[in-house]
């Protein structure tokens, strides 16, 4: 529709809109009118009631005060009057003791009794309760239920404290002397206010000199005036009171008085207030650490704000984030002074009630509204009968046309029709994304193939149906899948041949190929591709069906292949090709052809990975002709053990698996396990000898023994053309021959390197070494310029010079340059002990060596071809399903203790995958003939050492015991090991040692 159409017409919307939005609209307006008002008058009635709960709080405060105090007032009162105010001494005081239990087991809430005199002796009993901890601190008899504490002044003023434990019979149970107890009652506040009054005194609340509790002293002066009595009440139970009305889990309650000072609290743990250093006092609110406490207390402290103007109304405060309703109530305790309970609620849980009821009407009234509306969408449906204008635009949809608007002129849309092309559009919509999502989600190139034409024979209904694809070398169309629509398994591709593009009489085909749509073509007997399709048609009569042919177009619009459908003819003469059904295929085509294309790419850049670790692998193996093949026969053992652990139905592998994607992984690994080999010199690798370099120096040594021989000639000669006894000489000058013989023969014999150098061997090597011959000849004439360098360290002699037959030589040492050291803090955290030099090639440093032909650099250089491996594959952006390649590859060095490298791995921290490599790098190492500083060795002599590096905890016990078990070693040697290798193997043997262990 033109925008001046548009601009001309009212706002169009469809009639159900209309109606449904008033319906809704008047729902939502009426259910949120009552829900607000029933909200508003549940929230008054909350806050009323809550009104009343601090009224009654403060009611049964007041009232447990006055029943706390009022039968200890009475107490006290009458204990003014008894003949204990006129006792002079212990003895005649303790006759009132039985008046004194009664007083105490009238007033459960008394925590002593007693009386000061005015000559400072001072008379308490007090209650032992059972579960008391006065007990502990009095060290009382466990049947105590009395203590009689009492103080009596010697004439010179001295105290003489006693206790006297009592049991429930006040029978005399223990009397301790206390000289410590110098309690005197003349300096007690009590005592001090009761002297100036003459009735009952009450004192603030303190800190009791003998319990150290807080709480309250009720006193008065005795009818002669010659002693103050009292009772001590603790203000635990006003404690208990205000616990017991705590009616939300967020109500602050506090007792305190005009100071600020709490006097009761719901934990009267925290009433005490300690610094450090002093002693111990009442807590005022702010120091109970209550935000909203604190805040009161602020605002008590304001004169305008006093607890007479807050108690009627009550307060609402703003603390910590929340909302705080409550009230301050003064209550009047006997003596007249007020105390002020404080009450303060948090009013999301005052309200929460209110606040449930207001959402349980909101989903009631929202579960009205989903109700309504079907009900309001059918009544809509009935309503719009009249407009049928929107059937023609459905078509629209059908036929995938979404680029032109629906043209609609009425105020009024027509519904049913609108949802049946809506459900239809989506409908073909989902299906398509569907298939696309499955082709999109197929891994495996074949199967995408077989699934491609599957989906759209289904789409098409047709009966049968080719897959063509252009070759890699753009040079054939070849089939790729056939199948039959009825038929579960595909037709097998090789019945058809592939089709030259390139053909000066090109095939029908290929005809198609460039086509931009897919083209229907009569399938008939007569029809030339009748034959060609002849494993999918059968014998066809006259005009038997149809033929689609789909060109299938990658994103660059070039021809990748082609699909051919044949519908055959049904007997409903309707049963065609529409156009919406051509129109679907042809777009469910384009993204088939992206998905193969995919696939493709996919697969071509995996080979071309694939040639590229085996071109690299095959380079190493290739590098030394005396490893050829390691790179390749250790990833086949690796798999072998792999699959033995994937088969395993007991044991510690029996839940192990590996998925496809950790297949591909360990195959990589395996392949590239040496790859840092490519950075050793050959010569190292090859090393067959201890004094070869780029060759075998032990041809400069027996050159050297032929000089001394010649010398040796020479000097007979010489001494013979001097009149010597000839025959004399020449006896001699064959013994130096055999003697210098003998000499080189072991030289050449410890350059192989096949026994064990002991200290014997290396003292006649050194021996040997300090003969000397003489050189007439500059040694630094021809030669290179990096050697020249390292000759100069040391200066140069006048010719001619005599030198030792074997030496170390500076010039043997190559320094360790920065690019060869590696840190102790490396980020792929080796841990190796590093030789101070790169190389040290001397002569008797190499011909001393213990064991082998490699030195002691050599030996590194050797194993840090598996340092370079993990660096090398650490650097390479190995996608996520391939990221533990590095850790696999580069771990098969590693032993079970903690004791290989680079890493020194304990078992614990290396994966599955890599203890697995490291036995079939061992075994394959043992076992291989290709090597120049050792044979081949038998099954059983390679199982027997791998065996004790087992009991080493070099390799995994139990990866070694599924080696042996599954017959992996078996399988292994007789595809790989000579005839001569393959000896008779008892696997008990080698587990043996494990099972006593």
């Amino acid at each position: 529709m033109s925008s001046r159409a548009a601009s001309s017409l009212p706002r169009q919307l469809p009639l159900h809109i209309h109606i449904a939005t008033l319906f809704i609209a008047l729902i939502l307006l009426l259910g949120g009118a009552v829900i607000w008002n029933s909200y508003v008058k549940t929230t008054h009635l909350m806050l009323h009631t809550a009104d009343e709960r601090f009224k009654r709080i403060a009611d049964r405060t007041a009232q447990q005060l006055h029943n706390l105090f009022t039968p200890v007032a009475i107490a006290v009162d009458l204990l003014a009057w008894q003949q204990l105010a006129l006792a002079t001494s212990l003895e005649e005081r303790l006759h009132s003791l039985p008046y004194l239990r009664e007083i105490l087991l009238q007033s459960e809430h008394l925590s002593a009794l007693f009386i000061g005199y005015d000559d400072g002796d001072f008379f308490l009993l007090r209650p032992l309760p059972v579960n008391s901890p006065l007990r502990a601190a009095f060290d009382a008899p466990e049947s105590a239920h009395y203590l009689v504490q009492s103080v009596e002044r010697a004439a010179v003023g001295a105290a003489i404290g006693t206790f006297l434990f009592y049991d429930a019979r006040l029978n005399l149970l223990r009397r301790d002397a206390r000289p410590d107890y110098v309690f005197d009652p003349r300096e007690r506040p009590w005592r001090q206010l009761a002297l100036g009054r003459t009735g009952r005194v009450y004192t603030e609340p303190y800190l009791f000199f003998t319990t150290r509790e807080v709480g309250a002293t009720l006193a008065r002066r005795t009818a002669t005036g010659a002693a103050v009595v009292g009772a001590d009440l603790t203000l635990h139970e006003i404690s208990t009171v205000l616990a017991a009305s705590r009616f939300l889990p967020g109500a602050q309650l506090a007792l305190f008085d005009d100071r600020y000072q709490v006097i009761a609290y719901p934990e009267p743990e925290r009433l005490l207030y300690r610094v450090k250093g002093q002693e111990p006092r009442l807590a005022l609110l702010s120091e109970l650490k209550e935000p909203v406490l604190t805040d009161l207390e602020n605002d008590l402290r304001d004169p305008s704000k006093r607890p007479a103007q807050l108690q009627s109304d009550g307060f609402e405060l703003e603390s910590a984030g929340q909302t705080w309703r409550g009230q301050v109530k003064t209550l009047i305790t006997q003596d007249g002074k007020p105390l002020y309970l404080a009450v303060a609620v948090p009013q999301s849980e005052l309200l929460a009630d209110a606040v449930r009821i207001r959402n349980q009407s909101v989903l009631i009234a929202a579960g009205l509204v989903l109700m309504a509306l079907p009900i309001t969408w059918l009544l809509a449906r009935r309503i719009a009968r009249h407009l049928k204008n929107l059937v023609g635009e459905t078509a629209h949809i059908r036929h995938f046309q979404f680029q032109e608007p629906i043209a609609v002129r009425s105020i009024i849309t027509e519904v049913n029709q609108l949802a049946e092309a809506m459900s239809l559009m989506k409908s073909t919509i989902r299906r398509f994304l569907d298939i696309s999502a499955a082709l999109a989600a197929e891994q495996h190139f074949e199967r995408l193939l077989d699934r491609v034409l599957a989906e759209t024979l289904a789409l098409a209904q047709a009966d049968a149906g080719l897959l063509l694809l252009v070759s890699d070398d753009e040079r054939e169309l070849q089939p790729a899948a056939a199948r039959l629509r009825d038929e579960t398994h595909p037709i097998n591709i090789t019945r058809f041949t592939a089709l030259p593009l390139a053909d000066p009489m090109p095939h029908p085909l290929i005809q198609e190929i460039h086509a931009t749509a897919p083209q229907i073509r009569p399938l008939t007997a007569s029809e030339p591709l009748t034959d060609y399709l002849a494993p999918l048609t059968g014998s066809l009569t006259e005009r038997a069906g149809q033929l689609i042919i789909v060109p299938l177009r990658n994103r660059q619009e070039e021809p990748v292949g082609m699909l051919a459908l044949l519908k055959f003819q049904s007997a409903d003469a309707s049963d065609g090709v529409s156009p919406e059904l051509l129109a679907f295929i042809a777009a469910l085509s384009g993204a088939s052809a992206v998905s193969i294309e995919n696939q493709r790419l996919l697969h071509a850049q995996k080979n071309l990975f694939e040639a590229f670790i085996r071109l690299l692998a095959d380079a190493i193996d290739a590098k030394s002709p005396y490893t050829g093949g390691h790179c390749a026969r250790v990833p086949e053992l690796t798999k072998l053990l792999a699959q033995a652990a994937c088969t395993a139905q007991e044991g510690p592998f029996c839940s192990f698996s590996l998925s496809a994607v950790e297949w591909e992984e360990l195959h990589v690994a395996c392949w590239l396990h040496d790859c840092g080999k490519i950075t050793t010199p050959e010569y190292v690798v090859d090393k067959a000898t201890k004094l070869e370099t780029i060759h075998d120096r032990i041809h400069e040594v027996r050159m050297r023994f032929e000089v001394l021989k010649r010398d040796a000639e020479i000097a007979c000669w010489r001494q013979i053309a001097a009149s010597g006894d000839a025959e004399s000489l020449q006896a001699d000058l064959q013994r130096q021959w055999q003697t210098l013989d003998e000499e080189f023969a072991f030289i050449a014999g410890c350059n192989q390197g096949g026994e064990f150098m002991g200290p014997e061997q290396v003292a006649r090597v050194r021996q040997i070494a300090e003969r000397t011959w003489l050189r007439t000849l500059d040694d630094r004439l021809g030669l290179s310029h990096e050697e020249l360098t390292r000759k100069e360290h040391a200066p140069a002699q006048p010719l001619p010079v005599v030198e030792p037959l074997l030496a170390d030589k500076p010039e043997h040492r190559f320094a360790r340059g920065p690019q060869d050291c590696i840190e102790p803090n490396n980020p792929w955290g080796f841990r190796l002990s590093m030789p101070e030099w790169l190389y040290d090639r001397g002569e008797l440093h190499s011909l001393c060596i213990s064991r082998g032909t490699l030195t002691g650099e050599e030996r590194y250089k050797i194993n840090e071809h598996i340092v370079q491996t993990i660096i090398m594959l650490s650097r390479l952006p190995f996608p996520k399903p391939l990221r533990r390649v590095p850790e696999i590859a580069g771990g098969h060095h590693e032993k079970m203790d903690g004791t290989g490298y680079p890493k020194r791995l304990h078992r614990e921290q290396m994966s599955l995958p890599a203890r697995m490599m490291a036995i079939a790098d061992i075994f394959e190492a043992l076992t291989a003939i290709d090597r120049p500083y050792k044979s081949g060795k038998t099954l059983s002599e390679s199982l027997q050492i791998m065996a004790r590096m087992r009991d080493e905890q070099h390799i995994d016990t139990a990866l070694f015991e599924l080696f042996l078990r599954s017959g992996v070693y078996r399988q292994y040697a007789e595809r790989f090991l000579q005839p001569g290798q393959i000896d008779e193997v008892h696997i008990e043997d080698y587990l043996a040692r494990e099972r006593e262990e």
